[in-house]
């Protein structure tokens, strides 16, 4: 059985018999402390060449120390995935709940924008294709990713409700497919701007205005 208190010294772990149990809030400093330094390996030597032995010395602590919180570096992709989402949800949650209803064009561009601030060496967003196909094949990664797809779809399924509630879908409007069609964007922009570089989010918002302009101005 895993101890209950553990000390971490330069870098080694001490472990005490059985003590009281650590408060969730230290618990969740630990775990993310061993996320900024899987992220920082990633970054720094990639995916395929970062071995735990790498986060292990990044954090400073020992393997006891992080299998307690991930069982595998497929663990530690799909949890930072999934904290990438986090806080893109956090703006979208902003946007979605203004006064102001923003158009689907202008919602995209918020994800867009969101996305491509985090695709360069060592974001996060780089991370998600990775966690996606480990779901299919990992099944605690996969908890992970469904846990962040579903919150987004969440998100969406409510910015849908509120179209309705603006007049901007019809009466009978089938909230929730349109919440999964105008979500199912999102990755195809991904995909390409991680793959092929492009397109830009002008261009991409501009095809979205053009396909749902559902709250735009009439052009004179």
């Amino acid at each position: 059985m895993a101890p209950d208190f553990e000390l971490v010294k330069n870098g080694h772990s001490f472990y005490f018999g059985t003590m009281p149990r650590v408060s969730e809030e230290h618990k969740e400093r630990r775990r993310q402390q061993i996320l900024d330094a899987a992220q920082l390996c990633f970054a720094t030597k990639g995916f395929h060449d970062t071995s735990m032995q790498d986060v292990f010395a990044e954090s400073g602590l020992s393997a006891g120390a992080v299998y307690r919180y991930f069982k595998s570096k497929n663990d530690l992709v799909a949890a930072l995935a999934a904290q990438t989402t986090v806080r893109l949800r956090e703006r979208m949650t902003e946007a979605i709940r203004a006064d102001t209803l923003p158009t689907p064009a202008e919602l995209v561009t918020i994800v867009a924008t969101y996305i491509t601030e985090h695709s360069g060496p060592g974001g996060l967003v780089r991370l998600a294709p990775q966690a996606w196909s480990l779901a299919l094949v990992d099944k605690d990664a996969g908890g992970y990713v469904k846990d962040a797809v579903l919150g987004m779809r969440q998100l969406w399924d409510e910015y849908t409700e509120r179209m309705l509630a603006h007049g901007w879908l019809p009466a009978d409007a089938d909230t929730h497919a349109v919440a999964t069609a105008i979500m199912g964007l999102l990755p195809g922009f991904m995909l390409q701007h991680l793959i092929i570089g492009d397109p830009d989010i002008e261009t991409f918002t501009r095809g979205v205005r053009t396909l749902l302009p559902y709250g735009e101005a009439p052009e004179s």
